[in-house]
């Protein structure tokens, strides 16, 4: 029977298997069909609501609805570019800082963030740059320029890359629109009183030859240097027009110099001679010929966004195009006429930035032009002189940089450098976020957690300088000069202080983060400039992700790959120094403070999972003391929950909880002290409601440690226990250990554990920190 009925089905089997593949296909020939007449319709919208291509008359119109949009010289147009995409106010322990979201490159999707970083921190970096453009937009040009140094990897190529991005994109939409012009002469037919070089003037009715078909056009001249197209009307006249149209629309900054006296380039004023004389002189004969086209800011295609690296060649030159075969199809008039095609870096940026990567790389002599490209706004050719209309932003290695200060033409270069500085990054949590959005994702593998912080709290650690008390007043300067760099580290990535300091020192430091942050920012040896590059870490990550030891990407194998690195102290500046008191330039100490933090954390996280002790036990109990503890201050009854009557605070209660905290003696100086930093809390917040969780966490941990100590045998036995779970499978445990141990894991989980990294995770805390109590 079973043979029966598989030959019946066989002639509809074969059937649907013949017609399976014909049908699918079908299906996606139609899907790719929909698509691509989607695509089509999108982009011929776009072309159309875009206004490409406009005859000068149209662009004239356009113009005057928004004259200030459409007539920005470069630095306005870069200034405009940071404010289009808004800011916000971030709050650092150091202050509050203006953040500007093109540095965030919203409109980018997840992937493409993926393949080019954004800048993580560096807000003050931002606010230099912002500062610098504004002064290029009050005085006319960028007359300087803008030079960011610091060490290597301190992210100066990425803040260039982010402004490059950002005017691509911003190009793209209506309030970024730019334009420029080219010269179309149509075919002899098209005009019918001849093309207008031999005295005859035109008799066509075309009020434009921008839109005519490529059938009709016998020539196109590309002008490479993107003149203003207002420049095509005489200065004078356009002096008047501009002030007219930017009275009516309210700008009360006026027309920028650049537009009011700007002059064609040679190229253009030779075309617009030429066929002005040809036309007797009919002004809007010549126009005719113009066509405006709306272009875009690419990097790739090098228009108006141009990275010039540490090569050895002119930015800019010229080559003869009148003698080129491929424009034989010109008027004789021009064809007369030697015209010269401009190119190199300081013409493809036009408009836009120009990056000059590593500039001091080169010799002084190779960027000496430069110099003058500043002070002039020009650039000398043999045949011509360009006249620049960009920002240039350059990046320099602090080194190198020392070494340009020792130049005895220095000082003259000086005046013509914004020198931004950009150092490494010193909170701790900015970095951890550089190597968790940009790294780890490319690993392809588990990261268990805690991988990305140990690294970013060892890098962080280098880079911290110790406080010189002498540099603030008394009781400050006695403050700082306990602060060892963990307490640093810690202060500048969370403004919480030291826990050893009392309640008025605490406040005083806190207050006074901004002078720490900023004590050596005027010194050529600043903090931030020498430590562990986020370069090298990069490549600490991915040595760790192809460790044989260890399934995931582990703390272990990056605390591995730190010590290897601590070795080799004659290939790393920060290892060259000599420790200092606190901690400071002591590579042995960060291993065992980065070593400590991971284990606490893990420790923490396998306790919580444990579910021996409620998380939120410790929070509420200490809720109850704080509430207890007031009363008992200021010598006040409280309403008991149940009976309802008034009862005095309860003295157990507080002792206990004050027992876990660890204090001895009279309690009543401990309890004014808490009451103390609540006033000091609420004062800081005077919006908030006082929250203990956020004010007492400190002491609230130190609860949840004292418990959990006296859980060590039961903690220590679940440890075991999960391991050989992981590792061993269940065979070797009784069911209701099981059970704890698998309600364990799936809390670990949820913490970002996997069951590699949990194992391994445990095992190390039992060897670490309870081998005396496992079997």
């Amino acid at each position: 029977m079973a043979d029966d009925e598989t030959t019946d089905a066989t002639p509809d089997s074969t059937l649907a298997a013949r017609c399976a593949p014909v049908e699918g296909t079908a299906r996606r020939v139609d899907v790719a069909r929909a698509h691509l007449d989607r695509i089509a319709q999108e982009l011929g919208r776009g072309y159309r609501d875009g206004k490409r291509v406009l005859g000068f008359g149209e662009y004239l119109e356009l113009f005057a609805e928004h004259p200030a949009r459409y007539g920005r010289p470069a630095p306005n147009y870069v200034r405009d570019l940071f404010m289009h995409y808004g800011t916000e106010t971030v709050r650092r322990p150091w202050g509050q800082l203006t953040r500007f979201r093109l540095f965030d490159c919203p409109w980018e999707s997840a992937d493409e963030r993926g393949r080019e970083p954004t800048l993580v921190g560096h807000e003050d970096v931002q606010g230099e740059i912002f500062r610098a453009l504004c002064n290029f937009a009050r005085e006319g040009r960028a007359n300087r320029l803008v030079l960011l140094h610091g060490p290597n990897g301190s992210a100066k190529s990425t803040v260039s890359s982010c402004m490059l991005r950002a005017l691509e994109d911003y190009s793209r939409s209506d309030e970024g629109a730019l334009y420029r012009f080219h010269w179309v002469f149509p075919k002899r037919q098209t005009n019918r009183g001849a093309i207008g070089f031999g005295g005859a003037k035109a008799t066509d009715d075309l009020e434009t030859y921008a839109h005519l078909e490529d059938a009709a056009i016998d020539a196109r001249l590309v002008i490479e240097l993107r003149d203003h197209p207002l420049f095509l009307i005489p200065a004078r006249e356009r002096r008047a027009m501009l002030d007219e149209l930017y009275a009516a629309a309210n700008v009360e900054a006026g027309p920028p110099e650049w537009l009011r006296v700007g002059e064609l380039s040679h190229k253009n004023k030779q075309i617009f001679e030429a066929l002005l004389a040809s036309y007797g002189g009919d002004y809007e004969a010549v126009l005719r010929h113009v066509q405006v086209e709306r272009y875009y800011i690419s990097r790739r295609y090098r228009v108006g966004a141009t990275t010039l690296g540490p090569e050895m060649s002119v930015d800019a030159r010229a080559r003869q195009i009148t003698a080129d075969r491929s424009l034989s199809a010109l008027p004789t008039a021009l064809q007369a006429t030697t015209l010269y095609e401009v190119s190199g870096e300081l013409v493809e940026a036009a408009g836009g930035v120009l990056e000059l990567s590593d500039l001091l790389k080169r010799p002084i002599d190779a960027y000496r032009y430069l110099q003058l490209t500043l002070e002039t706004g020009q650039v000398a050719l043999p045949h011509e002189t360009v006249f620049t209309n960009l920002v240039m932003v350059g990046s320099a290695n602090d080194v190198h940089l020392d070494a340009f200060r020792q130049h005895h033409e220095y000082a003259s270069f000086r005046g013509r450098l914004e020198l931004v500085r950009t150092p490494y990054l010193r909170s701790y949590r900015d970095e951890q976020r550089i190597y968790e959005e940009q790294i780890l994702p490319t690993l392809r593998r588990h990261v268990a957690p805690y991988t990305a912080r140990v690294a970013a709290e060892f890098a962080v650690l280098t880079r911290l300088r110790r406080p010189n008390p002498a540099r603030y007043a008394k009781p400050l300067g006695d403050v700082v000069t306990g602060l060892g760099a963990l307490d640093k580290m810690v202060l500048y990535a969370d403004g919480e202080p030291p826990p050893g300091l009392d309640p008025d020192k605490r406040k005083l430091l806190v207050a006074n983060v901004d002078k720490l942050h900023d004590e050596s920012s005027a010194e050529a040896d600043y903090e931030g400039r020498v430590g562990l590059s986020p370069r090298t870490v990069r490549t600490l990550l991915f040595d760790a992700a192809q460790s044989a030891e260890y399934r995931s990407v582990s703390p272990f194998a990056v605390l591995r790959g730190l010590e290897d690195l601590c070795r080799r102290t004659d290939e790393r500046e920060w290892l060259e120094p000599t420790p200092e008191e606190g901690g400071y330039h002591d590579p042995a100490y960060f291993l065992a403070v980065v070593r400590r933090r991971l284990f606490d954390s893990i420790e923490v996280d396998m306790r919580e999972a444990s579910g021996l002790i409620a998380p939120e036990q410790h929070e509420d109990l200490f809720r109850r003391y704080i509430h207890h503890v007031r009363a008992f201050v200021k010598g006040e009854t409280l309403r008991h929950p149940l009976t309802g009557r008034d009862e005095p605070p309860d003295a157990r209660l507080m002792r206990d909880v004050e027992a876990l905290l660890g204090v001895t003696g009279e309690p009543r100086a401990h309890r004014d002290g808490l009451l103390s930093r609540v006033a000091a809390w609420v004062i800081e917040h005077p919006d908030a409601e006082p929250r203990p969780t956020e004010i007492f966490a400190a002491q609230i941990e130190r609860m949840r440690a004292a418990a959990h100590e006296r859980m060590r045998q039961p903690f220590a036995r679940l440890l075991r226990d999960l391991v050989g779970l992981l590792r061993e499978g269940p065979s070797s445990h009784a069911a209701a250990s099981r059970r704890d141990v698998a309600c364990m894991h799936e809390r670990l989980v949820e913490r970002g554990y996997d069951a590699d990294s949990a194992a391994e995770a445990a095992s190390a805390l039992l060897r670490e920190r309870y081998a005396d109590l496992v079997v």
